[in-house]
């Protein structure tokens, strides 16, 4: 449905504490040069009686949002020449909007379109502002609101949004000494380079389709068993529901440009897959290490339609992918080279030379984040969600709130998503959809 949000007020929040001297240089590291500049989007609804108080609702985020940025004092910094932040304590942007379309929050939730979801959000998503984080409460007119939140991806990736968020509501409910601090170790681990010989951005888009689809449990079982049936006995443990979609949505979107390209004898395609390196450094970091601290495997398909799609080497195909992020391939990332994008990139230019071409499709999860934990003291939500996406080809997956099942937010261009909802194996893998 349309929603329509007017904005009430706008203002910056600093941290109750001021920065210490020797805090307030925060060098951005490797990582972070190769990291898109956009904003990272979470929307938290939450259902709220009709005589809720709003004002104390208000002063009770603005109050929690103030003291977590003293634990994490870089997002009310500024950066500085895409090098560092100056954690000047200038502050982030906090927002309040009123939804006026004539609607309540469980119409607003039901058949969310992925471009009217950001307009809960403070910012377009690209390009970014002066401000590392922003926030926005937006208020239903009937009771509910929707908290919505980005975060710079220059400075943090997907698990560094949510820890902060966890943290937040955690101080939000007086429980903050019960959580660890963040650890800002990223540039020391991961150097910056002088010239990283990548520019992140230039795939960016605001032409890019986002639409919403759901898979239930039911809907994943289905896809897992395709491929498991193929596995042999010596398999050592049963395919994972994001295995198994991942292999689905790459051999769909495959199917859905092979006729584009069909005349091409050299077409590959490749899933970009995201790791968390926090648990592959040694010694591992915790959960709570804050920055860009994840990177890519891949793996390079060559699509044959027909029973091929569903065979078990697709999934060993997704799992040899991650295992590429192994020792070696970090040491070399500490070193300043990420040999993984270098070789796409060289792979590609040698099919472009030879008269065929490198196709990508790149995936993001935030699946077994408690996401929906973020309680701030008037309950759990009861839905988050992403927004648009800012790339072409590419999948966010997210928790649906049973747990159980996946949101898969997914953009294409507009071309390519009509090829695709033309697909009869995807047209019956899903349970519901939602377009941009």
């Amino acid at each position: 449905m349309k929603i329509e949000v007017e904005l009430i007020s706008n203002e910056a929040i600093k941290p109750s504490s001021p920065t210490l001297d020797h805090l307030r240089h925060y060098p951005l590291s490797f990582l972070d040069q190769l990291c898109t500049k956009h904003y990272n989007p979470l929307i938290f609804f939450y259902e709220l009686n009709g005589d809720h108080n709003i004002a104390e609702t208000s002063n009770k985020i603005k109050k929690s949002l103030s003291e977590v940025l003293t634990l994490y004092y870089p997002l009310a910094g500024r950066v500085k020449n895409d090098r560092f932040v100056d954690c000047n304590d200038e502050g982030v942007s906090y927002s309040v909007a009123r939804v006026i379309s004539k609607c309540h929050l469980s119409d607003a939730i039901k058949n969310p379109l992925p471009s009217e979801l950001c307009k809960f959000l403070p910012f377009e998503l690209h390009p970014l502002t002066e401000f590392a984080l922003g926030v926005q409460l937006n208020i239903f007119e009937h009771g509910g609101i929707a908290v919505g939140l980005c975060i710079s991806h220059q400075l943090a990736d997907a698990l560094s949004c949510v820890i902060f968020a966890k943290t937040w509501v955690a101080v939000s409910r007086g429980e903050v000494d019960s959580l660890p601090r963040p650890e800002f170790v990223s540039a020391r681990l991961f150097p910056f380079m002088d010239d990283p010989g990548f520019k992140p951005s230039a795939n960016m888009s605001k032409t890019t389709l986002t639409k919403r689809f759901v898979f239930k449990a039911s809907a994943l079982e289905t896809i897992r068993q395709k491929y498991d049936k193929e596995g042999t006995e010596c398999q050592k443990r049963q395919t994972s529901r994001y295995e198994a979609l991942s292999a689905f949505l790459s051999c769909r979107f495959a199917a859905a440009m092979h006729d584009e390209h069909s005349a091409e004898s050299k077409t590959v395609y490749a899933a970009i897959l995201p790791v968390n390196l926090r648990p592959r450094l040694d010694p591992p970091l915790p959960e709570y290490s804050f920055g860009n601290l994840s990177r890519c495997g891949f793996t390079t398909l060559s699509f044959i339609p027909g029973p091929e799609e569903y065979s078990y080497e697709m999934v060993r195909h997704i799992r040899e992918g991650i295992r590429q992020v192994d020792k070696g391939y970090l040491e070399k990332v500490q070193q300043g080279e990420d040999s993984h994008m270098k070789f796409l990139r060289e792979y590609a230019r040698k099919l472009t030379s030879e008269g065929g071409q490198l196709i990508s499709f790149c995936f993001s999860s935030l699946c077994r984040f408690p996401l929906y934990e973020a309680d701030f003291g008037w309950g759990e939500p009861v839905w988050v969600s992403s927004a648009t996406l800012c790339f072409n080809n590419l999948v966010a997956f997210m928790d649906t709130r049973t747990g159980n099942g996946i949101e898969a937010y997914i953009a294409l261009k507009e071309e390519h998503m009509a090829k695709l909802e033309a697909d009869q194996d995807f047209l019956e893998s899903f349970n519901s959809t939602v377009g941009c």
